[in-house]
């Protein structure tokens, strides 16, 4: 029975920093993957701002062999002696108490990423322990800390003849869904960093493989648009950047465009990734629609045309960097995805119409070239339109809206459906029978699939191969695709495992990473293993993935009498043995598709099916020796 009684009593204290360990997903997002490495970010993001006040142009990451991270730079060090009013040294109120920092002494740190106080406290929270050091005025300091208490004094280590600190801890194993750092989800993170931060060397190290990255880029976000449009054919020799300065705002902007059809736009705010935009974000857009539709409208280009193009049209091809630094940001939340200040709109806006203006009337070639892509742009948007209106009348006339090929499952809750995309008719007919029918469907694909890196959306929404899948997962496509929508929380790719397969695989990343993305992002994307080998002997069978577990079932087994069969495509397994081996959820093997490092991402897309011959040379020479069992 629940007492009724609400007095004084029932209102608990927290002190110190046991809220954030009894709420952290409210300072950190979540407890997962990117929780964990949020704590990491926190900590980097105190050596930037020693760097954005000029005090610092080295930083070092380090995943240990113990499962710590541990971060070091050269900057002016944590201050180490007593803080008057907390009767504490600083350090150590910088690292207990929530609030407290040099980010709110505005002569300490003009501009600064973590705004709100709360980081390096909150990762000495929830870590198991947290040490560290700090070089100053000739002296080595130390302090540790475990799960947000401090265990011993400020203590003098030793003497030095350089500055900086150095923070080592490792997470909470009892607080966080897994404590294993990821090196790509740093990489992505620390790349974004030393862009941003001109002549900034960021060095990524992991002891538990060797791996390392050596990050430093003299040309900031020039440097970052041509690293995004190294193997795609720009429209220009060289990207175009704008920098203004307003008041206690600085902003950066560096743009090119290529013969390619995809938008590629990162905006950045005081260091931070603000991945869901914001003002400076939606003030560019504008700033650049109005300036390109206004050199159409002054070149008379658009006589003949019965479109004009639309902010969509304007950035199609385009790859563009967005920074601002300022005094005072406001964001949405602490994870700091958007960016709120309101002002900032209508400046960033007004500064890229101006610049760019300028920038057409002094390079007439490069401004035709982009505004006449935008026009042809415009006029695949109106062919695209008919396509999609085509597509809606054909899914009202076909029955219950979806395509003839698709054998649908019973189950409608899209939390507990399977869409499998299978190659072959072949197989795709054994995976119908083999199936569960309550919650699989499977669609079957047949030949060549439409390389999406290349073609604009009214190609792709025309595209017999490409329509069925659109139609069967019943999200739309491309700027109208809406994860929520989806039919099916599971997209499974079912290829055989050689040449072929292998490139219809990426044929079918590739249009879900350019047209269906959150698919990507949300997880919803997998790609199935069907075993190579079949060993039987007598009654016993063993399904097998590799050369090596064959040759242990085979000795298991006993070497005489025993049957080896090889499996050279999903179509030569019978539909018993493919629900065996690949469809059913408790013995089949699934590789999740995850997107740790959009840029890369994009990069590998581009190397993989774009235009450029040598890049993917080089891109399969260096991945060769990765690939396991592929039959050629």
């Amino acid at each position: 029975m629940t007492d009724n009684n609400y007095t004084s009593k029932n209102i608990k204290v927290m002190k110190g920093l046991e809220g954030v360990r009894a709420r952290p997903a409210m300072y950190i997002g979540s407890t997962g993957i990117q929780g964990l490495h949020h704590l990491v970010y926190e900590v980097v993001d105190n050596s930037i701002d020693e760097a954005l006040a000029g005090f610092c142009d080295y930083i070092k990451v380090t995943i240990t062999t113990e499962g710590e991270v541990e971060v070091e730079d050269n900057g002016r060090g944590i201050p180490v002696e007593m803080h008057q009013e907390m009767k504490l040294p600083a350090l150590q109120v910088v690292m207990t108490m929530l609030h407290a920092g040099g980010k709110f002494d505005q002569e300490s740190y003009k501009v600064s990423g973590g705004l709100h106080g709360v980081g390096v406290s909150v990762v000495v929270a929830l870590s198991e322990y947290l040490e560290v050091k700090v070089h100053k005025d000739g002296k080595i300091y130390y302090q540790r800390y475990e799960r947000g208490k401090a265990v011993t004094d400020v203590i003098e280590i030793g003497e030095t003849d350089r500055s900086g600190t150095i923070i080592k801890f490792k997470p909470d194993s009892t607080i966080f869904e897994t404590t294993e750092f990821s090196f790509d989800y740093l990489t992505a993170r620390l790349r974004e960093l030393a862009f941003l931060n001109k002549g900034v060397r960021i060095i990524l190290r992991d002891d538990r493989t060797g791996r390392e990255h050596d990050f430093k880029y003299d040309g900031g976000i020039v440097s970052f648009v041509e690293y995004l449009n190294q193997n795609k054919k720009p429209l220009s020799p060289k990207p175009l950047y704008i920098e203004a300065k307003r008041d206690d705002l600085e902003f950066e902007l560096a743009l090119q465009y290529n013969e390619g059809y995809q938008e590629n736009i990162f905006s950045f705010a005081n260091n931070i990734n603000t991945l869901e935009g914001g003002t400076h974000l939606s003030g560019f857009k504008s700033g650049l629609t109005r300036a390109v539709n206004t050199y159409i409208k002054n070149a008379d280009l658009l006589k003949n045309e019965k479109v004009s193009p639309s902010g969509d049209d304007i950035r199609e091809g385009l790859t563009a960097v967005i920074s601002v630094k300022l005094k005072n940001p406001q964001f949405e939340g602490q994870t700091k995805t958007k960016l709120q200040n309101s002002d900032l709109e209508g400046i960033v806006n007004s500064v890229v119409y101006e610049k760019l203006l300028t920038y057409f009337e002094e390079h007439p070639a490069e401004a035709k070239a982009i505004t006449m892509k935008s026009i042809m742009a415009a006029r695949a948007r109106e062919a695209a339109r008919k396509a999609r209106e085509l597509t809606r009348r054909k899914s009202v006339l076909e029955s219950s809206s979806l395509p003839g090929k698709l054998a649908d499952c019973t189950i409608t809750d899209p939390s507990k459906t399977e869409l499998f995309l299978v190659e072959g008719d072949s197989a795709g007919g054994s995976a119908k029978q083999g199936r569960d029918r309550s919650f699989q469907a499977i669609l079957p694909l047949w030949g060549k699939m439409l390389n999406t890196e290349k073609a604009r959306v009214d190609k792709v929404l025309n595209n017999d191969k490409i329509q069925p899948i659109i139609l069967a997962i019943g999200a739309g496509v491309g700027q109208d695709f809406d994860v929520s929508k989806i039919r099916y929380g599971k997209i499974i790719i079912m290829a055989d495992a050689d040449v072929d397969g292998a490139h219809i695989s990426t044929l079918l990343l590739t249009f879900f990473y350019r047209y269906m993305r959150p698919l990507i992002e949300h997880g919803h994307v997998y790609i199935a293993k069907p075993p190579l080998f079949m060993v039987r002997k007598n009654k016993q069978v063993k399904y097998v993935f590799t050369e090596e577990e064959r040759d242990e079932a085979i000795k298991e087994f006993g070497e005489k009498g025993v049957f080896v069969q090889r499996y050279k495509g999903l179509g030569e397994m019978n539909p018993e043995q493919l629900w065996e081996t690949t469809l059913n959820p408790e013995n089949r093997l699934l590789v999740a598709v995850k997107m740790d490092d959009a840029i890369e991402a994009d990069r590998i897309f581009t190397i993989l099916m774009g235009d450029e011959v040598e890049p993917r040379r080089d891109f399969i020479q260096t991945n060769a020796r990765y690939v396991q069992n592929l039959d050629i």
